[in-house]
């Protein structure tokens, strides 16, 4: 298992200790940017194309407007790219040995971050849908909880089989954990009524 000890987060109390950091598959981010090497690739054809076809815009003020245009439409495209990555990088999935923390960037200026205790897990579902997904072993997984917020979705997640069985047995763990310090906890008081 990966070493996370030098993962931090806002938020993050002492001693928690941090099991799994995740980000969407890197097929996701590969298939938005498939939309965007199409339009790199027919901006550069019509680079060269277009003038050929049309003579008179390559020369004149019809060249420095088509030039505009080109320069604007590639200046599009590499903005539309910053906002994919930036959504891609900033959306994490923080697994604890105590909650689950959900931080979700929705555009570049807004995040959302939310979190839920192991102990309010109800069920653990996963979802993988396609040959491609199948095949590279990504999807979704879903968590159903008790709390105020009923569903923590994962979304696109490598390996989400791996990530249920870790999130069930974090869970059983610490229920195990919370009842030995009950009955500790307990047999304390029990002890200090003979007592007294």
């Amino acid at each position: 298992m990966k070493d996370f000890t030098k993962f931090h987060f806002t938020g993050q109390k002492p001693q928690e200790e941090i099991m799994l950091v995740l980000h969407r598959h890197w097929f996701d981010i590969l298939s938005q940017f498939f939309f965007i090497f199409i339009l790199v690739f027919i901006l550069i054809g019509t680079y060269g194309y277009v003038p050929v076809v049309f003579p008179q815009l390559g020369s004149g003020d019809f060249r420095s407007v088509f030039l505009f245009f080109e320069s604007l439409f590639f200046m599009f495209l590499w903005i539309l790219s910053f906002i994919i990555w930036v959504d891609y990088y900033f959306d994490v999935w923080i697994v604890t040995r105590e909650r689950i923390v959900n931080i979700e960037q929705k555009g570049l200026f807004s995040r959302e971050t939310s979190e839920v205790e192991l102990e309010k897990i109800q069920d653990v579902s996963t979802d993988i849908i396609g040959v491609i997904p199948t095949f590279l072993d990504y999807g979704d997984l879903q968590v159903q909880t008790a709390a105020e917020q009923e569903k923590f979705i994962f979304h696109n997640i490598p390996n989400p089989n791996a990530v249920k069985d870790l999130l069930m047995n974090l869970q059983k763990n610490r229920m195990k954990q919370e009842d030995t310090e009950f009955s500790q906890l307990l047999s304390k008081k029990i002890h200090h009524d003979d007592i007294a």
